[in-house]
């Protein structure tokens, strides 16, 4: 009787789990981990130690130590350039056709990756999925069981089309964590990280946005920690008031990439940043003023009408 062939195993796409990793000596462990329980077969870690100043770059190398051999891993370690800088040489190293934008403070839950790749898929004209998180704290413990609907109070129902997820992404950022898997190919779309920012990822989402490119499923990919020292959910007055001037500087900027009502909804939302830094200098005349453009502007979006777009890759 003939040998029966062997049942051919279909391809999966490589999955490149980015890493930038700074002053995360006491998380960046349970960050690798992840990737290695996490069951999607074809993956490989690419990570940057961003020239932390605590033990972080040790714990890396004690890591791929033990468990290099398990998965395929590229380590960096350098002087300090910053989040955007980071983010683009991870993934310009990275082999993987999607890539897994990863954070050394958080870790990812298993099954995520396999539902983030089954919908770019599926879903080829979209260059970046993203799904909710759960939110830990800096123990591991549970304390949120969505990081959209609980920590940042976003509506999901808007997730579900594309105008819903331009509105979203304009007037409510809830994206926090490592929900995101992104195209690489999307990358060549939008350009990449703009280096320099402080707080890079509204910036390319909005970019994203802009071209229709983000799919959402609700499923819980990743766990988002809070540990009192997360950079963007800072208490230090002067720190937030630059975050918020670069945040409403990173709007005006984009302005032109929107057709109306949604440029309208993205002025509306700089004036409401505004907003916030006349409230933390104190001056509340220019709140007031700040405002009632906000008001006037948002009702305008809401009474413009929305025009006939173009999917990414139409002609």
């Amino acid at each position: 009787m003939p040998a029966s062939k062997p049942e051919l195993v279909p391809a999966v796409p490589l999955v490149s789990v980015l890493i930038p990793a700074f002053n995360h000596e006491d998380f960046v462990q349970r960050c690798l981990d992840s990737v290695l329980d996490d069951p999607y077969p074809a993956k490989e870690i690419v990570i940057i130690d961003d020239g932390s100043t605590d033990g972080t770059a040790e714990r890396i190398e004690a890591w791929i130590a033990t468990h290099g051999e398990a998965i395929a891993i590229e380590y960096v370690s350098r002087e300090n350039k910053g989040i955007a800088a980071t983010l683009n040489e991870l993934a310009a190293r990275a082999r993987g056709e999607f890539l897994r934008i990863g954070a050394s403070d958080d870790y990812l839950l298993p099954g995520g990756s396999d539902v983030l790749v089954r919908y770019l898929v599926d879903h080829p004209h979209k260059g970046a999925a993203i799904g909710d998180c759960i939110v830990v704290d800096r123990h591991g413990a549970k304390i949120l069981d969505s990081g959209m609907s609980d920590l940042h109070h976003a509506n999901k129902r808007l997730y579900g089309s594309d105008d819903g997820i331009r509105r979203a992404v304009i007037s409510h950022w809830a994206i926090g964590g490592p929900v995101t898997m992104l195209r690489k190919s999307a990358l060549e779309t939008v350009a990449r990280w703009t280096e320099g920012l402080r707080i890079d990822d509204w910036d390319l989402f909005l970019r994203l946005a802009a071209r229709d490119a983000i799919g959402f499923v609700d499923v819980k990919v990743c766990a988002y920690r809070l540990h009192g020292a997360n950079f963007s959910k800072t208490r230090h007055t002067a720190t937030r008031i630059v975050n918020l001037t670069e945040a409403r500087q990173v709007a005006l900027r984009r302005l032109c990439m929107f057709d109306e009502p949604d440029r309208t909804l993205l002025r509306a939302e700089a004036f409401r940043i505004g907003a916030k830094i006349a409230f933390l200098q104190g001056r509340s005349w220019l709140v007031a003023m700040q405002m009632t453009a906000y008001l006037s502007l948002l009702m305008l979006s809401r009474v413009r009408p929305v025009p006939h777009r173009q999917r990414v890759g139409e002609t």
